[in-house]
C-alpha cells in the first residue's frame, strides 16, 4: 500500500484579489533570497500564510507549497510529503528515495537526506519551498531532519517557513551567518495606515480615523483582531459604541468576538461551522458526510468568498481549511454545545476516509470517537502496510490509545503491537503483548462485531493473519530474544517459528527461516546459518521481494568469509549488486555495504587501491542505501586501509568515530571496534593500554573458547605475545601457547577457516619466540595450505618482518623448492618486499594475484645477487657492462643468469624481464 498524498496540501493559497498590498513587506522577502532561510514567525491570525503566498505568487520562482499538520510529525511521512512538494517543482526530483520510503526495510530519514539533497543541488534554476504552519511538527526525529535540510540546504532552493513560535534551528548561528531573514510579529502587524485601508477599504465600513486609531491601538494591528471585528461591526448602526466597548487582551477579544460573529449567523450556517470543526481539511462531500446536509461544496466556496476565515488548498476549489485560530474556537464552542454530538461527527469523519482509501485519516478520527472497535478493526488491516513503510511510531501511537481491556481480546493487534514495539526498540513490553495474544491459541475466531470487551473468544478482522498467529508469536519472539543476546532462546523461538509456518505463505516462512539461520549466526554453527538464511532469503524472493533478498546477500557473504571462502563472498556481492541492477534499482538498500565487502575482500589480497575505490564507490551510492550498520562498517574498512598505509592515528580516529556510529542489529558483533583499537595499540607500541583493554574486557588466557567472542580471545593472545616479545612477564609466552591451542581446536571444529588461518599465523610466531623452529614452521605450513586456495595476502604481510622471516625460512627449507605452496610462498614474500617497513597502499601492485596464476614453474626464490643481476637486465646494459657494474666476472654473470632463467622458468632475457614483472619482482 502506498502513501495517500492529499495533493491539496501541496497548493499555496491563491492571494486574494482584495488583499491588502503590504509592498515593504514583499520587498524585504524579495532581498531576503540571497539568504539561505526566511522565516516568518508570530502568533495566530497575524497573517503569516497570507503574506507568504502574496510573496510567491510574483516572486518570479518555481515554489514549492506544503501545508504541515499533526500528522507530518511521523518522519517518513513529513519525508514523503516534502518531495511530493518539490516535485511540484520538478517533477523528477527524489523519485527514487520515495520509492525507497515505500521498501519493505526503508533507511532512516537521516540517510534518505544526504541523496535528496544532492537531487536538488541539480535544479536548473532557483526555486523556493515553502514549509506553512511548522509550528505543528513537534516530533524529536522530524525536527532533526529539518535542521539537517537547512543547514546543508543547496543554493538553488530558498527555505520559507511560516509558524507561531520558532522552530528547533540553529537560528542563532544563521543569523551569525547571515543566512536568515526573519519577519516577526511586529513586522506584520497593521500600521495605522494599514488598519484604515483594511477597515475602511477591503471591509468596507465607515469609519471615522479616530475609530480606526482605537480598534489600531486595542488590536496592536492584529490582523485577525482587526477582521474579527470588522465582521462583527458589519450591519451595524452603532459602530462608535461597539468600539468603545472593545477593550481587553488578545486572550480575551477572540471570544468575545467569535460569539459576537456567531451568534450573527443564520442558524444552519452556524451547524455546518461547527460541525465542520472537526475536520483538518474541508472538502465538499466530507462536509456533506459529516454534517448530513448536502451543499457542502457550494458553502465551502461562499465561506471563502465572504472572508470567513476558510482558505483554499488547491487551484481548483476543492479542499479547503479553516484559518486555524478560527478553526480552535469553532472546536471549543461544538464541544461547549454539542458535547454529546463530537463523537459522532468523528464517525461519520471516520467513515467516509476508509471509504475514500485513507485508512490513516479514518483510524485518527475513529480514535478522536472513542469508537475503538472500529479503530481496532481498521488498525489491524492497515498497520502491517504502515509499518512496511517505516511509519511504525504513526501505528505504535495508535496501538498505546487503545484500552489494553480491548487489546487482551484481539490477538491479531496484540501481535502487531508486539512487531511494532520491536521496531520502535521498546523491548520491555514485547513478552506481555506476546501473552496476550497467546492467550487465544486454539480458540475459533468471532467477527469484528463481536461484544468490544467480550472474554468468550478473541475477536478477528484478518483471519488470514489469525491463522498465521502461533508462527508470528514464535517469529518476534526470536527476534526479542536476538536483541535481548539471548541465542538459545532465539535459536529455540525460531525454529519453532520455521515449524509452524506454512509452505504456501513465502513471506512469513521465509522470515522464519532466515531469522532461524541469524540464531545459529550467532551460535557459531556457520554452516546451517548460511543454508537456513539462505532459503529463506529465496522465498523472499520468490515472494518478488527483491530488495530483502539483495540486502540478505551481506549476511550470506559475512558468513562466507569468517568460513574463509573469500572467493565465494566475493561472487555473492557481484551477484547481488548484479541483481539490484537488473531489478532497475541499483541504489536499493545494501548495495553501499555490498562496496563495502568488496573493498574488504580487495584488502585481503593485497589490492589496496581497489579496495580504496570499492570505498568511493560505496560513498558515491550514499548512506541510505546501506543498511543502519553501514557507516559503521564503512569507517572500519577505512581505518584498515589507513592502518596498512602507515597512518595508525588516523585509523585510530577512524575507529573512535566508527564506535560512535555502531547501531545494534540482528547481526552478530563478533569483532568489535574495541579489540581492532587494541590491535593497532600493539602496531603502535602501546602495550600497557592493550593489557588494560584486557583486563576491562575481563579476558583470561584460560577462558573456554566461543565463536562471540572468539576474535576477542584472539586479540588477547596477541597481547600476551607482545608481553613475551618485551619480556615483561614470563608466563605470558606458555599462556598465549595454550590459548592459541585451545582457539585453534574451537575454529576448526565450527569450520571458521578465516579465524583458524590467524590463530595458526600466530601459532607460528609463537612456536618462533619459544626457539622451536619445527613447531612454527608446522604451523605456517597449515595456515599456508588453508589461505593459497582464497588468496589471502593481508593476513600474513600485516604480521610484519617476523611473519615475512618465517616465511622466507620455510621457502629455503630442504625440500622446499618442490612444494605446491612454494608460488604462494613468493607471492607473498614479494608482497612483503613492495610494503617492507612501512605498508603503502599505492606501492601494492594490482597484478599479484594475476601473478600468482602463472606462478607454478617459479619454484625457487632469487638471491639477493641474482635480484641485483635481474635489475640490470632489464637496463639496456650489455654483459660486460653488467659485469663490471657488479664487480664479478663475465663467467659469474653467466652463471647467474642462467640461474636466473632456470628459477623464472624462460630461456631469454626479454622473456625473463616479463616474468619478473609479473610477479612483482621488478
Amino acid at each position: 500500500m502506498s502513501t495517500l498524498v492529499l495533493t491539496a496540501k501541496l497548493f499555496a493559497p491563491p492571494p486574494r484579489s482584495d488583499a491588502l498590498p503590504r509592498p515593504d513587506l514583499l520587498a524585504r522577502l524579495s532581498a531576503g533570497l540571497q539568504r539561505r532561510l526566511t522565516l516568518i514567525a508570530a502568533p495566530a491570525g497575524y497573517g503569516k500564510t497570507s503574506l507568504a503566498s502574496a510573496w510567491v505568487a510574483g516572486c518570479g520562482r518555481p515554489v514549492a507549497w506544503l501545508a504541515l499538520d499533526a500528522a507530518d510529525n511521523d518522519p517518513a511521512r513529513f519525508l514523503a510529503y516534502l518531495i511530493a512538494a518539490l516535485q511540484t517543482v520538478a517533477p523528477t526530483l527524489g523519485s527514487d528515495v520515495a520509492a525507497l520510503l515505500q521498501s519493505s526495510q526503508p533507511p532512516t530519514i537521516a540517510a534518505l537526506l544526504p541523496p535528496l539533497l544532492n537531487q536538488i543541488a541539480a535544479l536548473p534554476q532557483p526555486a523556493i519551498l515553502v514549509l506553512d504552519d511548522c509550528h505543528v511538527l513537534d516530533a524529536e526525529p522530524v525536527g532533526q531532519a529539518l535542521t539537517a535540510l537547512v543547514e546543508h540546504l543547496p543554493p538553488a532552493l530558498h527555505l520559507v517557513i511560516t509558524a507561531r513560535a520558532d522552530p528547533p534551528l540553529p537560528l542563532a548561528r544563521l543569523r551569525a551567518r547571515d543566512q536568515l531573514t526573519e519577519l516577526r510579529a511586529t513586522d506584520l502587524r497593521f500600521t495605522r495606515a494599514e488598519a484604515a485601508a483594511f477597515l475602511t477599504g477591503v471591509m468596507a465600513l465607515d469609519l471615522t480615523a479616530d475609530d480606526v486609531a482605537a480598534l489600531e491601538e486595542r488590536t496592536e494591528g492584529w490582523v485577525a483582531g482587526l477582521q474579527l471585528a470588522a465582521l462583527s461591526m458589519q450591519g451595524r448602526q452603532d459602530t462608535r459604541a461597539f468600539i468603545r466597548t472593545f477593550a481587553g487582551d488578545h486572550r480575551y477579544i477572540l471570544d468575545y468576538l467569535v460569539d459576537e460573529v456567531l451568534q450573527r449567523q443564520p442558524a444552519a450556517l452556524r451547524q455546518f461551522l461547527l460541525q465542520t470543526a472537526i475536520l483538518d481539511h474541508l472538502h465538499g462531500p466530507l462536509c456533506d458526510a459529516v454534517t448530513g446536509q448536502a451543499g457542502g461544496g457550494a458553502r465551502l466556496e461562499a465561506l471563502q468568498r465572504g472572508n470567513f476565515f476558510v482558505l483554499p488548498l488547491d487551484d481548483r476549489r476543492q479542499w479547503y481549511r479553516y484559518h486555524h485560530l478560527f478553526a480552535d474556537v469553532l472546536a471549543a464552542q461544538l464541544l461547549a454545545e454539542q458535547p454529546d454530538h463530537v463523537a459522532e461527527l468523528h464517525r461519520r469523519a471516520s467513515l467516509w476516509y476508509e471509504q475514500h482509501g485513507a485508512p490513516a485519516d479514518a483510524i485518527r478520527h475513529a480514535l478522536a470517537a472513542q469508537d475503538h472497535p472500529r479503530a481496532a478493526d481498521l488498525i489491524e488491516l492497515a498497520a502491517p502496510a504502515l509499518v512496511q513503510q517505516r511509519q511504525e511510531a504513526t501505528v505504535l501511537g495508535w496501538y498505546k490509545a487503545l484500552p489494553d481491556a480491548l487489546l487482551r481480546c484481539r490477538p491479531v493487534l496484540s501481535v502487531g503491537y508486539a512487531g511494532a514495539l520491536l521496531a520502535c526498540g521498546e523491548i520491555a513490553r514485547v513478552e506481555e503483548r506476546l501473552r496476550d495474544a497467546e492467550r487465544w491459541l486454539g480458540h475459533a475466531a468471532e467477527g469484528a462485531d463481536q461484544t468490544e470487551h467480550s472474554p468468550a473468544a478473541p475477536v478477528v478482522r484478518d483471519a488470514a493473519a489469525f491463522r498465521r498467529l502461533p508462527g508470528a508469536i514464535a517469529v518476534y519472539r526470536a527476534a526479542q530474544a536476538l536483541a535481548l543476546g539471548d541465542v538459545p532462546a532465539a535459536v529455540d523461538s525460531a525454529g519453532r517459528a520455521l515449524d509452524l509456518m506454512a509452505e504456501e505463505d513465502p513471506i512469513w516462512s521465509g522470515a522464519a527461516t532466515a531469522l532461524l539461520g541469524l540464531t545459529y549466526w550467532a551460535s557459531g554453527d556457520l554452516e546451517a546459518a548460511y543454508r537456513l538464511f539462505a532459503a529463506g532469503l529465496a522465498r523472499l524472493r520468490e515472494a518478488g521481494n527483491i530488495a530483502d533478498a539483495i540486502g540478505g546477500a551481506i549476511a550470506l557473504a559475512d558468513i562466507r568469509v569468517t568460513q574463509g571462502r573469500l572467493r565465494e563472498a566475493k561472487r555473492i556481492y557481484e551477484q547481488g549488486l548484479q541483481l539490484a541492477a537488473d531489478s532497475g534499482a541499483p541504489q536499493l538498500r545494501g548495495t553501499a555495504d555490498m562496496y563495502v565487502g568488496l573493498s574488504e575482500l580487495a584488502y585481503e589480497r593485497g589490492d589496496l587501491p581497489a579496495a580504496a575505490q570499492h570505498l568511493q564507490r560505496s560513498q558515491a551510492q550514499g548512506e541510505h542505501t546501506g543498511f543502519p550498520r553501514h557507516p559503521y562498517r564503512w569507517r572500519v574498512a577505512l581505518a584498515h586501509i589507513r592502518a596498512a598505509q602507515g597512518d595508525l592515528d588516523d585509523a585510530l580516529d577512524l575507529l573512535q568515530e566508527a564506535e560512535r556510529r555502531y547501531v545494534g542489529d540482528f547481526f552478530p558483533n563478533v569483532r568489535p571496534v574495541a579489540a581492532r583499537r587494541a590491535r593497532l595499540w600493539l602496531a603502535q607500541g602501546r602495550l600497557d593500554e592493550a593489557i588494560g583493554w584486557a583486563r576491562e574486557r575481563g579476558l583470561s588466557a584460560h577462558d573456554a573458547p566461543g565463536y562471540l567472542r572468539e576474535f576477542e580471545h584472539i586479540t588477547l593472545a596477541r597481547v600476551l605475545l607482545a608481553q613475551a616479545a618485551s619480556e615483561l612477564a614470563g608466563s605470558a609466552l606458555p599462556a598465549a601457547v595454550g590459548l592459541l591451542d585451545r582457539l585453534c581446536a574451537a575454529a576448526e571444529a565450527g569450520a571458521r577457516a578465516d579465524s583458524l588461518i590467524e590463530i595458526l599465523a600466530l601459532l607460528a610466531r609463537a612456536h618462533q619466540l619459544r626457539g622451536d623452529a619445527p613447531a612454527a614452521l608446522a604451523s605456517l605450513a597449515r595456515a599456508l595450505t588453508l589461505a593459497e586456495p582464497e588468496g589471502y595476502i593481508r593476513l600474513f604481510v600485516d604480521e610484519g618482518p617476523a611473519m615475512a622471516a618465517l616465511i622466507q625460512a620455510q621457502s629455503a627449507a630442504r625440500g622446499a623448492q618442490s612444494d605446491s605452496l612454494q608460488p604462494y610462498r613468493v607471492l607473498l614474500l614479494a608482497a612483503f618486499d613492495r610494503v617492507g617497513g612501512a605498508p603503502d597502499a599505492h606501492d601494492e601492485p594490482a597484478v599479484l594475484h594475476a601473478a600468482l596464476e602463472r606462478s607454478h614453474a617459479f619454484v625457487e626464490p632469487l638471491s639477493e645477487r641474482e635480484r641485483a643481476v635481474l635489475r640490470l637486465l632489464r637496463s639496456e646494459m650489455g654483459g660486460p657492462e653488467i659485469a663490471r657494474a657488479l664487480v664479478i666476472s663475465l663467467h659469474t654473470l653467466r652463471t647467474h643468469t642462467k640461474h636466473i632463467y632456470a628459477k623464472l622458468g624462460v630461456s631469454s632475457r626479454r622473456a625473463a624481464i616479463r616474468r619478473a614483472e609479473e610477479l612483482g619482482l621488478l
